[in-house]
């Protein structure tokens, strides 16, 4: 059985990549207004190859797994947000960080990096929606609102990696810890040990599947707290009573799938694996076969056996990726529909090349720093997970 890749309709595509317009499937519709550069063409590809060649090792590029082939075959180096940020900081000879990806990303490199070192993202506009619906200001009121009730001492703040640097150095200075996709476990199990609640941020969907599906806790025990409403939308017994305190943040990719995609496609191709991402809605990843980081995803496919057919719930790029590289494999999209990270995919290679050609005349654009107070108190909580049993 041979795989076969179904390009999705023009229309949709360009509405998604150029961000016009809406999803409405997703739990809140994705809205990024701005067109992006007209499409590469060989030129490009050329004058990408010719600048990087130009900057040799002063220059280190990272490529997210969910970025563009286009931009991905000048990677140094592919991997998660957090795998990538490590890369960075194991490569302190490399002047220049070029990181393809988006915002949150390119701000934990700069925490890890040397003070030599420059971080820089081809395009400012790459943000993370998820990382957006957490805000400082609004995780402070939360903090406040739990220190009233006199249950903030016995709170410790989990910050997903997918968090803003402020998010990060605001789990910091309250003792707390980041998470992977990978590591959520561990790092509520070292919570935990430190008291009896967690304030999980910014992605509730992976702290609730993480405290239910692994540590046994149960939906009862986890509230949801939205920021849009006074004290989070929760009583004050609520609070008091919740072991995980859940942000009401979500991925707007993950979280379109639904249980019905999950159904359909078992209607539809006998005998298929559905594998999806712990970002996942609840009652998507307990009705799946398989469950893990972006990582995980990538190596169950690699170890499949030919002929197998998986349906996979992650980011769209990866997932024609994964199926043009294992053509012996049936590998498809989890929904029916389109979804392209609109915010990822505005990595592209007019703007990788406009980077590069402007390192190689000398000039650093779209740097991305981190001011030294946040960056010491959020290189806190990620020492934290660095030193979790097992990591």
């Amino acid at each position: 059985m041979t795989s076969t890749w179904v390009e999705p309709s023009n229309t949709a595509t360009a509405l998604l990549l150029l961000g016009r317009g809406s999803d409405p499937a997703t739990e809140r519709g994705v809205e990024c207004p701005g067109d992006l550069p007209a499409p590469s063409d060989p030129d490009l590809v050329a004058r990408a190859a010719a600048a990087k060649a130009a900057l040799g090792t002063k220059v280190f590029v990272l490529g997210h797994h969910y970025q563009r082939d286009e931009v991905i075959q000048f990677a140094d180096v592919t991997g998660d947000s957090f795998k990538l940020a490590r890369e960075a900081a194991a490569r302190p000879d490399a002047e220049y960080i070029v990181f393809c990806g988006v915002h949150f990303m390119a701000e934990s490199a700069d925490i890890l990096t040397s003070d030599r070192q420059k971080v820089i993202l081809p395009d400012l506009a790459a943000g993370c929606s998820m990382a957006d619906m957490a805000v400082l200001s609004q995780v402070e009121t939360a903090w406040d609102v739990l220190t009233e009730l006199g249950v903030a001492a016995d709170t410790v703040p989990v910050t997903y990696m997918n968090s803003s640097a402020d998010i990060k150095g605001f789990v910091g200075r309250h003792g707390g810890v980041v998470c992977t996709s990978s590591n959520a476990k561990r790092a509520l199990d070292w919570a935990f040990e430190q008291g009896q609640k967690v304030l999980f941020l910014p992605d509730q969907h992976l702290g609730r599947n993480t405290a239910v599906l692994e540590m046994g806790f149960s939906l009862d025990d986890c509230v949801l707290y939205d920021p849009h409403k006074p004290n989070g939308g929760l009583t004050p017994e609520q609070l008091r009573d919740a072991k995980m305190i859940l942000w009401r943040g979500h991925c707007s990719v993950h979280g379109r799938f639904t249980l019905d995609s999950v159904n359909d496609v078992r209607e539809r191709v006998p005998g298929v694996n559905v594998l999806v991402h712990p970002e996942c809605r609840h009652e998507v990843v307990t009705a799946a076969d398989q469950v893990g980081s972006t990582e995980y995803i990538i190596k169950t496919i690699e170890a499949a056996p030919a002929g197998s057919a998986w349906a996979v719930g992650t980011e769209l790029n990866l997932v024609r990726r994964l199926a043009l590289a294992h053509p012996d494999k049936q590998i498809m999209f989890l929904d029916r529909a389109v979804c392209y990270c609109s915010t990822m995919n505005r990595i592209d290679l007019p703007h990788l090349v406009w980077a590069l050609e402007e390192l190689v005349a000398g000039r650093v654009v779209n740097q991305i720093t981190v001011d030294p107070d946040t960056a010491r108190h959020a290189r806190a909580a990620l020492d934290q997970m660095l030193a979790l049993p097992g990591a």
